[in-house]
Order: structure tokens, then C-alpha cells, then sequence
């Protein structure tokens, strides 16, 4: 069996099981019992339990991360390995993939999971109408063929060295077939934990199933309740009166009180997550490559770093691929603070200055609004007017971003750089946050995608970093750590996810009570 490692090269082997960074296996580590409470940001009233609409922490923890599963899994130390698949193998060319499904699995309602509910689960993201981001990720899959129960096999329109990689993707839950509309209604999914209680933008309670697949080695508390508080201040609050027992996206200006207090812990994680400023390029201004080019020479990025995220990160080089990726361009050179280059850049446009907005909301990330006034500050003297306008945060992804000429947000990054590519900056997919074209990426990203030397893949995710820093509509300032906190009576693994908040927003699953 052919399976496709983190690091995109094939190798032979099946997938690890759940391990602590001690080698040993978790369960002899951890304990059954107790209700988990997490405070989390990131909860919308628009909230659903259609996983083709998730894109913030709240909904990502939990339907992938609670009630639901996915065909695979990142492991906390970045491999891949089965969830609702328990094997895969690829035909030379990785253009066809045959995934072999666990038996003996049901949904929350009783019915048993197999291969029909696998392509009835995918189609959702091609169905006509459909908004789903990982529509670019199912519409490359030509044909879905049953091979039996248990058995799928899927052929690519071209090869994907990453495939099995996104089969991990938290848009694509598995769903009943014949039951999508009720499980999208009511939560129905196979994961370790069913719905209870689910009440949008406000709190979510679920209780441990009996008798699931990842008995003993996953899925520990009772119970688990989310609360929806995005508000930072009240979130911090929540956790340092006991109000919660974990809460995601530290407040930096409050870490050091945090700190003070015995029964918190401060838990650090360095991944791909970034803080990005997308200009949508078919609106004028940002049509102007020229401006683009100022608005990158205009932002002093170290000081953001300094001051908003406190030091809990590194500088941003106006692409998404990030420091704990294989093929991150560390040599690439950086975009930096240069008002004469900016100045020369706005000549370049025709201009001498300009007034520009700015929409940012700390829904976008923590200190998103000090960072555009700091964004503000450090452009003026280029002649380049930033009017920051601060917008509501209940709403934010549905009603600014996409459809605000810029603004601010984030990305939590992704495993691998096709992935994270693919799901932003290819032609046409529904998250291209700038709307931004270019042939010799677009042709780059299809040759990387099918590509199994690591040394070719090498030099063509380098030459797409180069041309996206150069040209591209993002500004991305930062590169941010996963900074989130826990009272001391939880436990943890020794490794820690890093592809999204929240030990891969499977802290429901991973963590026990100590």
C-alpha cells in the first residue's frame, strides 16, 4: 500500500495510532469522566451544522473536531492517519485512490456508515448552488465508484500527491445518505460526541457516545460545552473566575495577569496560522498592481509582531505559506518597511496619494483594529490615507469579508502548501479573498499538484511564493503562534496540533481531566 506522508513523499506503511509525545500510547495516560467547558471565539448566530459553511473555531471544534468525523486525520504531530478511512493506496501517478473504510461504524441515529454515505457526503460540495470552500478540493475528483460497502476508489483529474491530505479538510464531514437535510438539521454525525443541546452563536452541549470506534485511545470527558464568548476581555475573564475550563486566542494585553494566576496554563504552538490584509483586485484601487506594491512598503511589520501579537510570532512576507511548512521560502526576499519604495510605487500608479478604507474587526483575529490604526500610522507617510472602519463582529465572515474591498483576516494555514493554494489563491474557488489571476501561478500550482519529486515540488512552491510576495492582492504582515489557555486540571498530550487552533480544534477528543 502506497500512502503519501506529510512530507508529500510516498512511503509504505499504515496509519500511527494515537500516540503522546512519550511514545506511549495516550490511554495510558489519561482517564474517563467529567464535563469539559471551553470558551470560544468565533461563533456566528448564522451558525449550522453544514460543514460547507465553517470557517471560524467555534463550528470547526465542533463538528470535525466533536460530532462528527472525517475520512482522515492530522495527528497532533503533523502525520496522517485514519479516521472514518483505516487505509488508502495510490495508483502510480496518484491520479487514482482507493480508500478502505473502517467497518462497524453508525451514525448517531443508528445507521451504519459506509461507502454510499462517503460519495452521497462529497457530492454536497459539487451539488448545484452549492457554497462549500471545498468544492476546489471535490470538483477535482472526475469519478467516485463504489467498489463495495467498505471500499471507495476515486480518480483525480489529475494526480494529487497531497489527496489523502485532504480528505482531512473540516468542510468534509461525513454525512447519512438519504439524511443529509436531518443530520445538517439536528448534528447526526459519527464522531465521539452527540448533540444534545445546540443553540447558534450561543452554546453547544454534547455527551460521550457509548461503544464508538475510538474507545480507549480518544474522546475521554462525559460531556463537553462550548460557549460561544467572543468577546476577548470576558472570554479571559470566564476562564480566571472558573466560569470555563479552556479558552481559545489569548488576549496578549491581559497575558501576564494570566500568568500570575497558579491554576492557568499558557499553551504556545508555532504553525502556519498568518493575519492577512486581502485587497480585492478587481476593484479599483487594488486593479493597480502599483498600489499594491505601496501598500506592501507601507506596513512596518516587525512592530506588529511587537505589538500585537507581543512577540508570539515572526514577520509575514505577503504569501500564506508559513515557517512550519516543508517548503516555506525562508530565503525569499522580504517585503520590508520602506516609505521611498512605497512612494515610488504610488508615482508608478500615477499617484501622489491616496484615501483608502480599511474594515477590520477583532472577529477577524485578536487586535485586528489596533493593528489597521497601526497599518494606518505607518502608511501616512507614504501619502497613503487609511480610513480604518471598524466593524461588528457577529456577522463579520458573512458580511464583510468577501465582499468589503479590503479588509482584515486570518488563515490557520494548512498541512500542505497545494492545500493551502488550492483553497485560497486558485482560480475561481470560493475563498480567493482577492479575486487575484495569474497564469504562471495558476500553471505552477496544477505541475506542483501532480508532482512527487520533493526536489521539483521544491522549486515550484518556492517560484509561487516569489510571484504571489511580488504581485499578489494579500498583504500578509504576520505569521501568528496558537496562543490559548487552560485551567491546570486539564490534561494534554505532550505534542500539541498546530494545523488549527485548539490542538487541530480536536481538544474535545484529545484532552482529559488530570
Amino acid at each position: 500500500m502506497s500512502q503519501i506522508s506529510r512530507r508529500g513523499l510516498l512511503k509504505s506503511g499504515v496509519a500511527a495510532g494515537v500516540l503522546a509525545a512519550t511514545g506511549l500510547p495516550v490511554q495510558a495516560q489519561a482517564k474517563r469522566g467529567g464535563t469539559l467547558r471551553v470558551g470560544l471565539q468565533g461563533a456566528n448566530t448564522s451558525d449550522t451544522w453544514d460543514g460547507r459553511t465553517h470557517s471560524d473555531i467555534f463550528m470547526i471544534a465542533a463538528a470535525h473536531g466533536t460530532v462528527f468525523d472525517c475520512l482522515t486525520e492530522v495527528a497532533a504531530d503533523g502525520s496522517l492517519k485514519g479516521e472514518l478511512a483505516e487505509s488508502w493506496e495510490a495508483s502510480a501517478d496518484a491520479k487514482t485512490w482507493t480508500f478502505n473504510l473502517r467497518q462497524g461504524v453508525t451514525f448517531h441515529n443508528g445507521k451504519a456508515f459506509g461507502a454510499d454515505d462517503v460519495i452521497a457526503s462529497l457530492e454536497m460540495h459539487t451539488a448545484e448552488g452549492a457554497k462549500s470552500a471545498a468544492k476546489p478540493i471535490v470538483s477535482a475528483i472526475s469519478e467516485m465508484k463504489k467498489m463495495n460497502d467498505h471500499q471507495v476508489q476515486f480518480t483525480l483529474e489529475s494526480g494529487n500527491a497531497d489527496f489523502p491530505f485532504l480528505m482531512s479538510d473540516y468542510h468534509i464531514l461525513m454525512f447519512p445518505a438519504g439524511q443529509i437535510e436531518e443530520a445538517i438539521e439536528k448534528g447526526i454525525g459519527t464522531g465521539l460526541y452527540k448533540v444534545e443541546n445546540f443553540d447558534p452563536g450561543v452554546r453547544l452541549v454534547v455527551s460521550r457516545v457509548d461503544s464508538h470506534y475510538k474507545d480507549g485511545t480518544a474522546g475521554w470527558f462525559d460531556s463537553i460545552e462550548f460557549i460561544a464568548i467572543n468577546d476577548n476581555g470576558a472570554r479571559m475573564n470566564a476562564l480566571m473566575t472558573g466560569q470555563v475550563d479552556v479558552v481559545n486566542r489569548v488576549d496578549f494585553k491581559i497575558e501576564t495577569l494570566m500568568k500570575a494566576n497558579p491554576s492557568i496554563a499558557i499553551q504556545e504552538v508555532t504553525g502556519n496560522q498568518h493575519y492577512t490584509f486581502p485587497m480585492l483586485t478587481g476593484t479599483d484601487p487594488f486593479t493597480d498592481m502599483n498600489v499594491r506594491k505601496a501598500l506592501k512598503h507601507a506596513i512596518d511589520r516587525q512592530e506588529m509582531v511587537d505589538k500585537i501579537l507581543q512577540g508570539h510570532g515572526q514577520v509575514g512576507n505577503d504569501h500564506p505559506i508559513g515557517p512550519a511548512n516543508q517548503y516555506f521560502h525562508a530565503d525569499l526576499e522580504q517585503n520590508d518597511y520602506d516609505l521611498d519604495k512605497a512612494k515610488f510605487y504610488m508615482k508608478e500608479a500615477g499617484m501622489d496619494s491616496i484615501n483608502i478604507a480599511l474594515s477590520a474587526s477583532d472577529a477577524a483575529f485578536t487586535g485586528a483594529v489596533d493593528a489597521a490604526q497601526l497599518y494606518q500610522s505607518s502608511a501616512k507617510g507614504a501619502g497613503i490615507n487609511i480610513e480604518v472602519v471598524q466593524e461588528p463582529a457577529d456577522g463579520y465572515w458573512s458580511n464583510v469579508w468577501l465582499k468589503k474591498p479590503w479588509c482584515a483576516c486570518y488563515w490557520s494555514g494548512r498541512a500542505t502548501e497545494d492545500w493551502m493554494f488550492a483553497t485560497a489563491y486558485e482560480s475561481g474557488v470560493p475563498w480567493n479573498d482577492t479575486g487575484w489571476e495569474n497564469a504562471r501561478f495558476q500553471e505552477l500550482l496544477l505541475t506542483g499538484r501532480a508532482e512527487l519529486d520533493s526536489g521539483k515540488r521544491k522549486d515550484i512552491y518556492h517560484e509561487m511564493q516569489a510571484i504571489m510576495s511580488a504581485e499578489g492582492g494579500t498583504v500578509v504582515p504576520m505569521y501568528a503562534n496558537y496562543v490559548q489557555a487552560l485551567n491546570t486540571k486539564i490534561a494534554t498530550p505532550d505534542a500539541i496540533g498546530n494545523l488549527w487552533q485548539m490542538d487541530n480544534a480536536r481538544m474535545a477528543e484529545r484532552w482529559w481531566f488530570a
